[in-house]
């Protein structure tokens, strides 16, 4: 059941989830972590709304238990309606059942730099108050949110008079969620292991204001192996100079990548959602932000079915690799 919020300046990790272990304090007032008894499995996810419309199908049972059973990302855009009530009705469902959610904005005014997933806000206004209202739909209710994947890392792709605007709007939604979701642990989009270098990076999430956040994110819908992330965050945490932690991608990272990132063969599913302390002090959590399942877009083993869309012979090959 709902509890009463309590917005505290400092707080203690006294509950992992799923092991054993502490996280150090960031800069949200709240620890969502402690307050909460688990992450959220998501109802309403593409594999769990299929394993229910199709359960006579032959992959329904492994589908279900494997990918549709396990807490997961749910995402946020233009597709959402009104943010401000979607993003309430998910974290209220969560806060209902004592679970912390798992959210992903990604919103960004040319998104994808107009590949598979592009799209995005019409504008920079449009975008803010997109954003506003997303922080303001989570309000006091514990969550941890990932802002705007890749937004950072595809910054070259940007025209060059617009790149301001970018991480101006980045730093907007980084103030935003400070300001309003004091009970989130928010980290910015970091780009991969071996996308941007560590110190290019460090600069890029300075300049949006990472330090007001719980810090930032690695591997998002990627597939490098948790250690290469791991070394790649701690990278990047030096040259940020600072404390900010960082969580990773584990969706689709259960054998590592093999320089494709497009639904590519012969990948598996990685470590559940959890906490991230038994590999460094300096992870927070293990997540899974993409869902299994979800295609990548018109390309690889997907060739023919859009980004989001889900497959669930994508989803078995994650299963089986």
């Amino acid at each position: 059941m709902a509890r009463l919020r309590t917005v505290l300046s400092t707080v203690l990790v006294t509950a992992a989830l799923s092991t054993s272990g502490s996280v150090a304090l960031g800069n949200a007032a709240g620890d969502p972590v402690s307050m909460t008894s688990g992450f959220y499995v998501d109802p309403g996810s593409n594999p769990a709304v299929w394993a229910r419309t199709n359960p006579s199908h032959p992959d329904a049972a492994l589908i279900r238990g494997r990918i549709a059973e396990q807490a997961g990302g749910r995402w946020f855009g233009n597709w959402s309606g009104d943010i401000k009530a979607a993003v309430t009705a998910y974290t209220s469902a969560a806060d209902a059942a004592d679970k912390l959610p798992i959210l992903v904005a990604y919103n960004i005014p040319g998104r994808d730099c107009g590949s598979h997933s592009g799209g995005g806000a019409g504008s920079p206004a449009a975008y803010r108050t997109w954003i506003s209202a997303f922080a303001a739909g989570i309000g006091n209710r514990p969550a941890v949110v990932v802002i705007e994947p890749d937004a950072l890392a595809q910054l070259d792709c940007v025209p060059a008079a617009e790149k301001k605007t970018r991480t101006d709007l980045l730093k907007y939604a980084v103030n935003e969620l400070a300001a309003k979701a004091p009970n989130t642990w928010a980290y910015m989009d970091g780009g991969n292991a071996t996308w941007i270098d560590a110190a290019e990076m460090a600069r890029r999430l300075k300049l949006v204001e990472v330090g007001k956040i719980r810090g930032f994110a690695l591997n998002t819908s990627n597939y490098y192996k948790t250690a290469d992330s791991v070394a790649k965050g701690n990278a990047i945490r030096g040259a940020l100079g600072s404390t900010a932690q960082f969580v990773v991608d584990t969706s689709r990272n259960g054998n590592g990548s093999n320089g494709e990132w497009c639904n590519p063969a012969g990948r598996k599913l990685g470590e559940t959602s959890r906490n991230g302390n038994h590999l460094s002090q300096t992870l927070d959590l293990l997540l899974w932000l993409k869902v299994p399942g979800d295609s990548d877009g018109d390309c690889g083993i997907g060739a023919g079915i859009p980004a989001g869309t889900f497959s669930p012979a994508l989803a078995k090959s994650l299963i089986t690799g």
